[in-house]
């Protein structure tokens, strides 16, 4: 059995780049994305551009008295299923563009199963309406909201939408050819669609988590307890970050689409590590 290229970022310790895999290429974080998503979401609220109870009609086209608003689709109580409609196997995004979004938010009111508020239901649906939804709060593209509202008062650069060809890290086949990765360039992207490399992100991890950068951790953060992670998984990779209140954090990349490992393992670290001050970028 082939080792599984894998990174690992976590306090008190070096970082690890395993099998292959490299701390400064990009990799999709997957639904990681939701948690920069959130991020912007908090911000956008904090400048005044935008209320987090405001109903979704009041920025997208959808059928008015839906009862969804912004932080029912952050907390995923919006009542939207996972899912957007005719996903597919190898590549379930590729089709749903923006002509496919608008064609959801049309409908809007036909596709919750549930009251908006009432139960949580995990939903990347709801993402991508969510991330319509604040583009067109600020009048700018979705990477522009995250480079102003995120990344830019990090000091953070390496979190993109559209990476440098020749810095992509992919899976490899069984006779050592990429894997082509799934197309999650259109209205999913802020769902899962961004590329970053592992350095990138455990500096997000460590800025939103532990330090409280951008203030207290956004609505997108799954909470277990007193710890604060989330995951991400496209088809061939897949992603854990979490931190404890003690400033104990983890992340670890994978290029795998066995999420449920990668998770095993992230928790699995994030119990064995002690507390220290973010990584530093190389030099």
């Amino acid at each position: 059995m082939r080792s599984v290229p894998t990174c690992i970022l976590r306090s008190g310790q070096a970082p690890q780049a395993l099998h292959g895999h490299d701390l400064d290429a990009y990799v999709q974080i997957g639904s990681l994305s939701k948690t920069l998503t959130g991020t912007a979401l908090a911000q956008l609220a904090a400048k005044g551009v935008l209320q987090l109870d405001a109903p979704v009609e009041q920025f997208l086209p959808v059928p008015q008295g839906s009862g969804i608003t912004l932080r029912h689709l952050a907390q995923h109580t919006s009542g939207l299923p996972r899912l957007p409609p005719h996903v597919k196997r190898r590549d379930p995004y590729a089709t749903f563009d923006d002509a496919a979004l608008r064609a959801v938010l049309q409908r809007l009111d036909t596709f919750t199963t549930t009251a908006p508020g009432q139960t949580e239901e995990y939903s990347s649906l709801g993402y991508a309406i969510l991330g319509a939804a604040l583009t067109s709060a600020a009048g700018m593209s979705y990477q522009d909201v995250l480079d102003h509202y995120v990344l830019a008062p990090l000091d953070i650069t390496e979190v993109t939408s559209t990476p440098p060809p020749d810095r992509r890290l992919y899976s490899r086949g069984l006779f050592g050819h990429p894997r082509r990765p799934w197309t999650m360039t259109g209205a999913i992207l802020p769902a899962g669609g961004l590329w970053a490399t592992p350095q990138a992100t455990a500096q997000l991890v460590t800025a939103l988590l532990v330090d409280r950068k951008l203030g207290e951790p956004a609505l997108s953060w799954q909470r277990a307890g007193t710890v604060l992670w989330h995951n991400g998984a496209t088809g061939d990779a897949s992603a854990f970050a979490g931190a404890m209140p003690d400033g104990r954090w983890v992340l670890v990349h994978r290029l795998t689409g066995q999420a449920d490992r990668t998770d095993e393992l992230g928790i699995k670290i994030l119990q064995q590590t002690t507390p220290s001050a973010p990584p530093t970028s190389k030099t």
